[in-house]
């Protein structure tokens, strides 16, 4: 990847401050590269490693701003918030097309998701699944992620496309929570309200510390040879209940905080719920830990745990997702 002229590689994080986003980034500071951290408000990078840092702000929807933020990269870790995904990921390869030859074709990270595949034909997903995407979202991810392979099937790059389930947590370095449903319910039990389900609390999830969904990202750049073409299944494998975890968030908050338990109660749905909401999913990560060694390293309790404390931090307040 790098030139005579440029002899560290050029890595640039699309999303560079958010949740997974500013992990991804504080990792990447430490090693011998030059970082290009991009994203709409400034990140947040350790001024202390190996990496040469620059810093960007820039708007990902804006043509003019993606350009610059990716010229010259010899690998970019896409980590926009859901959006205009595919127009992003289509503008972004029209860039890198663009960008000064170099020694092969750049790598790309995109961070999908398992809800690409629609309604789960069952509860353990691998990855073989035939996607049927039902959502906004999750089809606007696909038509990304599959533009994204058949760049790469054609040699314009090296893409990679790596699927994670709910990811929750934050990061102690820059206050970064997720937005996910359980800091949702972390912070209504802070605020002694009753945590509240759409259903009886058996749909089983797949929940994933944000510290492993960014370690998961950072493997499939240390491994983009045996990856390159494929999307592949970052997950813990472990199939838990949302009643469970709701009712292990009520009673962490109460323990920390010395208050009675809030309950964890079934209501009636605010919306008609769609078959995906009620049917179970979780990874099966076995494909993607056989070729790059990862594994999801943070018990659901601890992370949880973690979360509730960084939550009920008054130095973090300001930064809770609402």
């Amino acid at each position: 990847m790098p030139t005579a002229s440029d002899p560290l590689p050029l890595v640039v994080v699309l999303g560079a401050s958010g949740s997974i986003g500013s992990l991804v980034t504080a990792s990447l500071a430490a090693r011998p590269v030059r970082l290009r951290a991009v994203s709409r408000r400034p990140a947040l990078v350790p001024a202390d490693g190996l990496a040469a840092v620059e810093v960007r702000s820039a708007d990902m929807t804006d043509i003019g701003e993606l350009r610059s933020a990716v010229y010259g990269a010899d690998a970019v870790v896409h980590l926009i918030a859901p959006g205009p995904d595919a127009v992003v990921i289509a503008r972004l390869l029209d860039a890198l097309a663009a960008r000064p030859a170099r020694s092969g074709p750049p790598t790309v990270i995109y961070a999908g998701s398992i809800t690409q595949v629609g309604v789960p034909p069952r509860t353990l997903l691998d990855g073989t699944e035939t996607d049927q995407p039902d959502t906004a979202i999750a089809r606007d991810k696909h038509a990304a992620e599959r533009a994204l392979l058949q760049a790469s099937a054609n040699g314009a790059v090296r893409g990679v496309s790596v699927r994670l389930p709910t990811v929750f947590g934050h990061n102690p370095a820059t206050g970064r929570f997720d937005s996910g449903v359980l800091t949702a319910m972390i912070n209504r039990a802070i605020a002694g309200d009753a945590l509240t389900m759409w259903h009886d609390g058996t749909v089983q999830r797949d929940l994933l510390h944000v510290q492993d969904a960014a370690a998961a990202l950072l493997a499939a750049l240390d491994n983009i040879d045996t990856l390159a073409g494929g999307h592949w299944l970052a997950g813990t494998g472990v199939r838990t209940p949302l009643g469970e975890a709701f009712r292990a968030i009520a009673d962490i908050v109460a323990r920390l905080t010395g208050t009675a338990t809030v309950p964890v109660i079934s209501v009636p749905p605010s919306r008609p719920l769609s078959a995906t909401d009620v049917t179970s999913a979780v990874v099966d990560p076995s494909a993607f830990r056989s070729r790059t060694g990862w594994a999801a390293r943070v018990p659901l309790r601890d992370g949880l745990e973690w979360t509730v404390a960084a939550a009920m931090d008054p130095r973090s307040g300001r930064l809770r997702p609402t």
